[in-house]
Order: C-alpha cells, then sequence, then structure tokens
C-alpha cells in the first residue's frame, strides 16, 4: 500500500482507522478492568504491577487521544497506523510481563493488533504487526530466562518460566498462533477488500441502469414528437434552397438550421441507443472497410467538413462482433474527436493489427485534451466536459464495447489532444486478414 492515498482511498481509510481506534479504546478498557480487578485482584494489591500496568494503560490512553487529534486532520493517516501497531506491541508486552511472562493469556491481544493491521494497510500491515508482536514477545522471553529481566517483585516466582526448557513450548505456540492470526487475517481482508469493491461497482450499475430506464421511458415519448419537427424542417430547408431565391445571408442561415437540426437528431438518436440497450450479434465483419467508410461519412456532414480526417489501417482486417454497432462505436469517437478539435486541425483514425491476432483501433486528435480530474467520469452517462452536448456518446460506446467484451483507453494530455483506444483481444473466433 502507497503511503499517499487518493482521495476517495483516503476517506474510507480514514473511517476505518476512526473505527479501529475505537474498538482499540473498548480493548484497553476492558484489558484494565480485567487486570486490576481479576489477576492483580485490585489496584494497589500488588504495587509494583499495578504501578507498570498502570503506567502502560495511562500512555495508551493518552496515544488515543493524539491519533483521534491527528485522525481529525486526515494527514499523515498511514504512517500514523504503522506507529499505533508499533506502540500496541509494545503494551502488550508489558501486560504480558506484569502476567506471567512467556504463559501469559495476553499474548493474545499480539494477534488483535495482527488483524487490525491487516484490516487497515493489508498483507504489509499484517506483517509490520506480527514483526512487531513477535519481537517484543520473544524479547521479554529471552530477557526473563537469560536473567537480564527480573519478574515484578510481587509476582509469585513459580507463575514465570525462567529456562529454555520451560520458555520453548509457549514462545513457539504463540509465535505460530500469530503468524496464522496475522496471514488469515490479511487474506479474509482482501477478500473483504475485493468484494466490497464488486459490491460498489454492482451499485453503481445499478443506479446506473435505473438512470438509463429512465431516460429509456423519456426517450421513447420524446422522439417521435421530436423527430417529426425535425424532419419537416430539414425538408423545408431543402425546398426554400431548391427555388434560387435566396441571398448569401439567408443561405448561411439556413445552414446554420441545418446543423443544429443534425445535431439534435444525433441528440435524440444516442438517448435511444443509451436507452434501449441491445445484446450484440456477432458475425465476422470487415472492421478495417466500416473505419473508413465511417470516416468518408463524417468528412462530408457537420464540422467535418472543416476537420481534417485521415483513415491509417489496413484494406481488410476482420473481427467477430456485431458491424452496426462497431460503426455506431467508431462514429461516436470520431465525432467525439472532430467537435473537441479546432478548424483545420487533424483527426487520425487508426487500426493496427498486434500479435496473436489482437486488434488495436485508435481516434487520435490533436484538441484541448480532457482534465485528469474527469477521466474516471468520462464513460458516466449524462457527464461532459463540453458546455454543449449531453454526454452520452461515449457512454453508448462504453456499453457497447463492455457486451463484446472488448476494453478501451483514454490517452490524453492538456492541450495537446486525446486517443481513445479500443483493446480487441485475440479469440478463437477471430478472423484476421490483412491486404
Amino acid at each position: 500500500m502507497r503511503l499517499g492515498l487518493r482521495d476517495g482511498a483516503e476517506s474510507s481509510f480514514a473511517v476505518r482507522f476512526a473505527w479501529l481506534t475505537g474498538l482499540r479504546l473498548i480493548v484497553l478498557t476492558i484489558v484494565l478492568v480485567v487486570m486490576t480487578t481479576i489477576y492483580l485482584g485490585g489496584i494497589g494489591t500488588r504495587a509494583d504491577s499495578s504501578r507498570i500496568a498502570m503506567l502502560t494503560f495511562a500512555v495508551a490512553f493518552a496515544l488515543t487521544g493524539v491519533y483521534a487529534a491527528v485522525l481529525r486532520l486526515g494527514k499523515g493517516l498511514p504512517l500514523l497506523a504503522y506507529g499505533q501497531m508499533l506502540v500496541d506491541q509494545v503494551a502488550w508486552s508489558m501486560i504480558v510481563y506484569v502476567s506471567g511472562g512467556a504463559t501469559s493469556g495476553a499474548t493474545s491481544l499480539y494477534g488483535f493488533t495482527c488483524l487490525c493491521g491487516a484490516i487497515l494497510l493489508g498483507l504489509r500491515g499484517a506483517l509490520i504487526g506480527l514483526i512487531a508482536g513477535a519481537s517484543s514477545y520473544a524479547l521479554i522471553c529471552m530477557l526473563l530466562v537469560q536473567g537480564y529481566l527480573k519478574p515484578p517483585p510481587d509476582q509469585p516466582l513459580e507463575a514465570y518460566a525462567t529456562d529454555w526448557s520451560e520458555v520453548a513450548f509457549p514462545l513457539v505456540l504463540n509465535l505460530l498462533a500469530m503468524s496464522v492470526v496475522a496471514l488469515l487475517g490479511s487474506y479474509l481482508a482482501e477478500r473483504l477488500r475485493v468484494t466490497g469493491g464488486r459490491l460498489e461497482v454492482a451499485t453503481a450499475r445499478a443506479e446506473q441502469a435505473e438512470r438509463l430506464a429512465a431516460l429509456g421511458r423519456l426517450a421513447a415519448g420524446l422522439a417521435h414528437e421530436i423527430r417529426n419537427p425535425l424532419g419537416s424542417i430539414v425538408a423545408s430547408i431543402e425546398l426554400l434552397r431548391t427555388g434560387g431565391t435566396l441571398g448569401p445571408e439567408d443561405e448561411a442561415l439556413c445552414a446554420i438550421i441545418e446543423r443544429e437540426t443534425t445535431r439534435l437528431n444525433e441528440l435524440v438518436t444516442d438517448m435511444l441507443d443509451v436507452s434501449r440497450p441491445r445484446a450484440p450479434s456477432k458475425a465476422p465483419m470487415d472492421l478495417a472497410a466500416t473505419a473508413r467508410d465511417v470516416v468518408v461519412l463524417a468528412g462530408k456532414s457537420g464540422r467535418g467538413r472543416d476537420v481534417p480526417l485521415r483513415f491509417v489501417g489496413p484494406n481488410s482486417l476482420e473481427i467477430e462482433a456485431d458491424m452496426a454497432q462497431m460503426r455506431q462505436v467508431v462514429w461516436n469517437l470520431l465525432r467525439n474527436a472532430i467537435q473537441a478539435s479546432s478548424a483545420g486541425t487533424e483527426v487520425v483514425v487508426r487500426i493496427e493489427a498486434g500479435a496473436g491476432g489482437a486488434v488495436a483501433l485508435a481516434v487520435e486528435d490533436r484538441g484541448v485534451g480532457i482534465p485528469p480530474e474527469a477521466r474516471e467520469r468520462l464513460f458516466d452517462a449524462f457527464f461532459t466536459t463540453r458546455s454543449q452536448g449531453m454526454g452520452i456518446g461515449l457512454a453508448v460506446v462504453k456499453r457497447i464495447l463492455d457486451d463484446h467484451g472488448f476494453s478501451i483507453e483514454v490517452e490524453s494530455e492538456p492541450g495537446k489532444g486525446t486517443t481513445f483506444r479500443v483493446r480487441i483481444p485475440a479469440s478463437k473466433e477471430l478472423a484476421l486478414a490483412t491486404s
């Protein structure tokens, strides 16, 4: 896990950290009560052990306040999490020391910190917790055996194992238990993260499907009402032009009306495409010929007359796909590139055959580019970076490619242009013919 987190990841991490810090506070309180009322028999009954235990808990509780303050700032949380794990493992070692050393039941608390590390930081967090806990516990055991550390004076000596023959079994067993808890915790945390990510994706798709269903009902009702007047307007413009009585200003106005009616018709088409998805009917198709035809058609309509269009690729290249839908993909990507380009700036449609039968379809423009913060939402329905348009065309592209099992990548540099690259993987059904 990187120490630098994105905004969404930072928010999720902060929430988990806050919950685990609260849980840690509860565990500390329970251990304090158990230590003072059951094991030590009350504060002051065993002065030395009580003093060590109370000092340990006082430091731990004080640091919880520090953690809460840093959480409010929201900076350096991963580093703070690592520090918290190290401090907690040392604190548990002090509790182990005053409650029996190698044979203390408090050794299970090491596993709690390993679990917290796994939930917060994945495998790396679990391993850091394991190394810190195992090192602290092994050091306590070694110091007691070697005589460098004496049991608390108020504790019975027979409660402490001070010989390697007595220490070896609980030491190995507890280290093994810590390792199992750390590894199992990291595995479960990773599975939970993956499942949570899939659930988030499924929820987003369900919300998008609900929006598209509402759009479908709206589009179905409006398409007929919009297209009939548009058809009448276009026919009327053609009749006016054939009369031969229009002046230059009237011709310019007719051109504006024609251009805007075309844009409205394209918008209605996009709304119907995105709201009424159709399963692809796959069959062998010539992608190169389809893309070339779209380039020629786009160059004769709308802004395509002002933006040079060029096709680069083989004369023929067959893939297994729905020809009508792939034609729509090329058209939408090309129209998007034309709209992003200024007059006289070339747009290139490029098709390349890769190794093993894979195919790449790229649409390149030299427009203003796409801001980095907009790329993650680029294929969301109704999201657009332009003042005109509803952000439907790219959503249609993404849906069609997903249905085919193809992928799309975006490369963009502000001020230098954008490339949309469709990846078509090789398959047993793929027929590749290049001439």
